[in-house]
């Protein structure tokens, strides 16, 4: 007996030693980095294998792969998706950081923290976070987002714009991981403080884009990125990584070379436990001939061997989106059309287990100086109209502005010397109302007006109904059986509702716009139905 309460304290004092070493403390679905240091000089230090395999409170298993950190430091970063005492063992090619545990203690989530964004088991068209909460996507183009603050490390003028666009109801932003440059024709009077093109100091290499060295990453430079998607994700921000970008004049190495194998696994391994994070492999994919279906195929696979939470991929190319829809979780499309809902509800019907967002749907709202000539819509009203046309189709979209989409970033968008500002508030009431309207519960139909669109999920009596200010008028129909109806109006331009009044209906009744000049939208609730 004695010889085996001496085991027991002797066991116990193991225990709590190693915990009080490689004892963590972590939330729900927040990040932890697991850091494995050593000494001396490390030879190709990013050809070093790490990973841990981490073992829930439940008993299930993840093996997660980690990345070099510069400085003879390996990080694993983890995710934990449940509360409860985790433990972690590290596997490694290098000895001194092999078999290596941690016990990691997890607390519930902190309020507002929700996990990642995945696919509705309800609707396999809609988005929602981890904790089932609904995600209603409306993103926002800042290709450039990554150059704002290159070498300060308080991020001063990306802070400004993420607060800006935070503020306005964007909850997701479509970024590069790196551009170098735009080869098509600008204004010549672009305030220099505004051009974060051809930065020979911002490179994912070693060197720079004009003398690449391929042998190693720039591991400052995804150190800065990391405060970056950190910034994001305490603005409740999804970062919509593209991967690689074929026409921002990036010198990239050649595909499938030992060199591109090393960024794109980096990137995967260093973001993937990253719960604001959704992956795009390329920025126009197969149009400017660097690639084929085959590379993107590739990349796909490959990356999902690597990524371990699953977060969800697409490619920023319809016509591959189009040829290979089993390879991708989100059909991305860049449509232009006049029709634009016609051609997006078509998309939906195509894709039903799909959700569908159109990444490029034409509008480039204008800024004070000559960006993107080929701009289709940049007058804000068209393009808040075109949004609206998409959502009302039962799908997602984006907004670009001028200002800061690619090259040119007014971070700064609402101070003085900015002449031409840009219609945040627009989007604002966007997301809100798509909240307000819950969207994720609603679906497209054609049955209950003589023209304009509608959405409803029939059975809580509830149709949403878009007027374009084309129409004198709009028939709501075929509604079921009620004494009365609850009309109140909704100004897309102001963020305003109308008072609800309601009304006598039968089987048919006539609305005139509310809102003269302008796109209207119409609450409709049954009430007391029969």
């Amino acid at each position: 007996m004695k010889k085996l309460l001496v085991c027991s304290c002797f066991f116990l004092f193991i225990l709590c030693n190693s915990f009080g070493q490689n004892g963590i403390q972590a939330y729900k679905w927040e990040t932890v980095d697991l850091s494995f240091k050593v000494k001396g000089n490390i030879e190709k230090p990013f050809q070093v294998e790490i990973s841990c395999k981490f073992k829930a409170p439940n008993g299930s298993q993840i093996t997660v792969p980690g990345f070099y950190n510069g400085n003879n430091e390996w990080l694993v970063r983890f995710n934990p998706n449940i509360a409860g005492t985790w433990t972690s063992v590290s596997s490694a090619s290098l000895k001194k950081i092999n078999g290596i545990t941690h016990i990691i203690e997890v607390a519930p989530a902190k309020k507002g923290i929700r996990g990642g964004i995945t696919i509705s088991d309800k609707d396999a068209q809609k988005l929602i976070y981890e904790d089932g909460t609904p995600y209603n996507l409306v993103a926002n183009e800042v290709d450039w987002l990554f150059a704002l603050d290159y070498g300060n490390p308080d991020l001063t003028k990306t802070k400004k714009l993420i607060e800006a666009i935070s503020a306005n109801g964007f909850n997701q932003i479509i970024m590069n991981v790196y551009a170098y440059d735009l080869d098509w024709n600008q204004s010549k009077n672009i305030d220099p403080k505004w051009n974060f093109g051809s930065k020979k100091d911002i490179f994912p290499f070693l060197g720079d884009n004009n003398n690449p060295d391929y042998s190693a990453l720039n591991v400052e430079f995804f150190k800065h990125y990391d405060r970056v998607i950190n910034l994001l994700e305490e603005h409740g921000i999804v970062a919509h990584i593209m991967i690689y970008v074929w026409n921002k004049m990036v010198n990239w190495p050649k595909a499938n070379s030992e060199a591109d194998n090393m960024y794109f696994d980096y990137v995967v391994k260093r973001y993937q436990a990253k719960s604001n994070v959704i992956w795009d492999i390329s920025k126009e994919a197969l149009r400017y001939g660097y690639d084929d279906p085959n590379y993107i195929t590739e990349r796909i696979d490959r990356l999902k061997n690597l990524d371990m939470y699953n977060r969800l991929v697409t490619v920023h190319d319809f016509d591959y989106c189009e040829a290979k829809p089993d390879k991708v979780d989100i059909i991305s499309a860049q449509f232009w059309h006049s029709d634009i809902y016609s051609k997006m509800l078509k998309l939906k019907e195509e894709y039903p287990n799909k959700p569908i967002i159109n990444l490029e749907n034409g509008a480039y709202e204008k800024c004070q100086y000559d960006i993107f000539l080929d701009s289709n819509y940049d007058d804000p009203v068209s393009g808040i109209e075109r949004n609206y046309k998409c959502a009302f189709a039962g799908t997602y979209t984006s907004y670009y502005w001028q200002g800061m989409a690619w090259n040119i970033v007014i971070y700064d968008p609402f101070t003085e010397d900015v002449t031409v500002q840009p219609k945040f508030e627009y989007y604002k009431y966007f997301h809100e109302f798509l909240n307000n309207i819950n969207f994720d519960k609603l679906q497209p139909t054609d049955r209950h007006s003589s023209s304009g669109y509608c959405l409803t999920n029939n059975e809580d009596g509830e149709y949403v109904y878009y007027m374009p200010k084309a129409n004198s008028a709009l028939a709501v129909k075929g509604l079921p059986k009620a004494e009365k109806l609850q009309i109140q109006w909704f100004n897309p331009l102001t963020g305003l509702y109308t008072e609800p009044y309601e009304v006598n209906y039968k089987s048919w009744l006539v609305l005139n716009p509310e809102f003269e000049g302008i796109d209207n939208v119409i609450i409709v609730k049954l009430i007391n139905r029969i």
